[in-house]
């Protein structure tokens, strides 16, 4: 996957268009949904790291940390569904609130992205050791394929774009009212924290009608 632009007047006006309103799932949990132009407003591009369909019948997006244990927890449940459904999209909305090496990691992430790794750089970080300095998330990533001295060039070449793709998922986050990682979108339902993968199947095929 390629690199992205800044994220320009893509905040603007975003909060307003999240409105959240309460719906009830088949289990009877009450999830809160956003408006259409909410979920248009977060799926815009530039800056979105996705896997899955091209054209997807159904977009999952997550706001997740690199150093949170339920994100870890969640990442081979989205993987399995992923594998199953192929009409499905994942988007992956790096929000780095545990600390510098989490917010390192999210920057080293989305600058692997300029030389189409982002998703490599992605399952490496959430897969390895607990992040406890920047030199173990370039050792991390340097073990996972990344060339790490281009990453580090295009940290600082595109710093400024990295950032904004950083303040425009802390944004979504917060206007969503998220409470700390993992929050999952499913189409327009809102799931904050980790989800099981019968009942991310069940709300799928809910939300698929």
């Amino acid at each position: 996957m390629g690199g992205f632009s800044r994220a320009g007047g893509v905040l603007a006006g975003l909060t307003m268009g999240l409105l959240l309103t309460v719906a009830t799932n088949a289990g009877a949990q009450q999830l809160e949904r956003i408006s259409v132009a909410g979920e248009h407003a977060i799926l815009q591009t530039p800056g979105l790291q996705t896997t899955g369909a091209s054209h997807p019948r159904l977009t999952i997006v997550e706001y997740f940390d690199y150093n949170c244990p339920f994100c870890r927890r969640l990442a081979p449940t989205l993987r399995a569904v992923l594998a199953q459904d192929h009409s499905l999209a994942l988007v992956y909305k790096d929000w780095p609130v545990l600390g510098e090496a989490s917010v390192y990691a999210a920057h080293c992430a989305l600058a692997a992205a300029y030389q189409g790794k982002y998703l490599q750089a992605h399952d490496a970080l959430l897969a390895g050791p607990r992040l406890t300095s920047d030199a173990l998330v370039d050792t991390v990533l340097r073990r996972a394929g990344i060339d790490v001295p281009r990453m580090l060039s295009d940290l600082h070449q595109h710093a400024a774009a990295i950032a904004a793709v950083l303040q425009r998922n802390d944004h979504e986050a917060r206007a969503l009212e998220l409470q700390g990682t993992p929050g999952l979108l499913v189409g327009r339902t809102l799931v904050p924290g980790v989800i099981g993968k019968a009942d991310l199947q069940k709300l799928i095929a809910d939300t698929h009608g």
